[in-house]
This record gives structure tokens, C-alpha cells and sequence, in this order.
């Protein structure tokens, strides 16, 4: 069975593509066929990402390629053991359709209201079409470096009625500067800030492979 995971934010400049690429470099270090699917069409993030990284001639290789619909995309699913949805933002519609296919629904957020409370918003109009929230978790992202400001953003999401992943992207130049080279953020070179990184790949890790042991059981 293919795993799917959705990266989906109705606000750009989040972190999903950052996060859709973290998580894809883990699973494909792990041996794991991954895929990306952009389906950003009119920003194209991750396939610039993608060409970046062929340039520096990076390893392991990920898969990424553009799609118009979540139906082209399922078409390629076979051959994958692991499919990522970089969701387009600002649509409902489509990210409705991710979340019907995917196993897991991660919202990256940051810390101000401004991010928060559309994201939040999202997760609402989500369940209110039928989608379950125990498949949906907040990654906090682009974080300062104050703790209250962290905690302050969780309890947010925990009084609004979900979840947040374990561990937060810091807003940091090495992290930039990875991207532009290619790099997914667990491939930085420096150990604080790969760390960072890997605690949050882990915890997105953790939470696709209980969702998939429950629908094991299920089945």
C-alpha cells in the first residue's frame, strides 16, 4: 500500500513545500520510492527545488513533478511506496480532494494570528466535510526563538481541537541557504539546525506509520 501524505495550507510561504521535501528526503534516505507531487502549478516550488538539487547532483534522489489534479497524480501512485501532495494555496476545492486520498494531512503553520487562525480555519472547514481530525496535525514552522511564543501557538491548536507535532522549524539562514542548494532542510550543515529538522521529519514519520498500523487493523 502507498503511503499519502498531504502538505496543504490555505496561505503561501508557510513552509508546506519546505516540509513536503523534508519528509520526502527522509523516507527516500530510508530506501523508500518516493514521489512529490507539485500540484502549485502557478508557483512550482518544489520542481524548482527538484532541478536545484539535480544541478548539485544530490543524493538520494527524489522524484517531484508537477500536476494539475489529485486524479492525474493517483494515476503514477503504483510505483511509489510513498506519495507527498504539496498542495496548491488559496484553494479549498483541491485541498478537500488531498485530503480525501491522504493518509495524513500536515499544516505547517507560523506563530502570528495571521498564520494561525487561517490555518485553523482550514482544519475546520476540513472536518466539516468529513475528513477525520485525528488524520490532521499542525507543524509550527518559520518559529522565532522565544519558547512562550511557541507554546503560546500550541495551545491555540489545542484549544481549537487539534494536534501539534512534536518539535518546530526556527526561521534561519542556513536553512535558506540549503534550499538554494537543493537541500531538503535535514541536509544542512550544521548539526543544531539539522536536528531541528529531523526531530519534526521523525514526529510527521511517527504519526503516518500509526495511521497506517490502525487502518492495518482495520482491514
Amino acid at each position: 500500500m502507498t503511503l499519502i501524505i498531504g502538505m496543504v495550507s490555505q496561505k503561501g510561504g508557510v513552509g508546506k513545500s519546505t516540509l513536503a521535501r523534508l519528509v520526502a528526503r527522509e523516507y527516500a534516505q530510508a530506501g523508500w520510492q518516493v514521489k512529490i507531487a507539485d500540484l502549485d502549478i502557478s508557483q512550482g516550488t518544489s520542481t524548482d527545488w527538484k532541478q536545484r538539487r539535480e544541478q548539485s547532483k544530490i543524493d538520494p534522489e527524489i522524484a517531484v513533478e508537477p500536476f494539475r489534479t489529485v486524479m492525474q497524480a493517483m494515476k503514477v501512485i503504483s510505483i511509489y511506496d510513498l506519495l507527498i501532495f504539496d498542495g496548491p494555496p488559496h484553494s479549498m476545492s483541491g485541498t478537500l480532494e488531498i485530503a480525501k486520498t491522504s493518509h495524513l494531512m500536515v499544516l505547517p503553520t507560523g506563530l502570528a494570528l495571521d498564520d494561525l487562525k487561517p490555518s485553523v480555519l482550514l482544519a475546520h472547514e476540513l472536518t466539516a466535510n468529513q475528513i477525520s481530525a485525528d488524520k490532521i496535525v499542525f507543524a509550527l514552522c518559520r518559529v522565532g526563538d522565544k519558547e512562550n511564543e511557541i507554546l503560546d501557538a500550541r495551545e491555540y491548536i489545542k484549544r481549537a481541537g487539534y494536534r501539534t507535532l512534536t518539535g518546530s522549524i526556527p526561521e534561519k539562514t542556513g536553512f535558506r541557504r540549503a534550499s538554494d542548494e537543493g537541500k531538503a532542510l535535514s541536509e544542512v550543515s550544521f548539526p543544531t539546525l539539522r536536528n531541528r529538522a529531523e526531530e519534526l521529519a521523525q514526529a510527521i514519520i511517527d504519526e503516518a506509520s500509526h495511521i497506517l498500523s490502525l487502518e492495518k487493523k482495520v482491514k
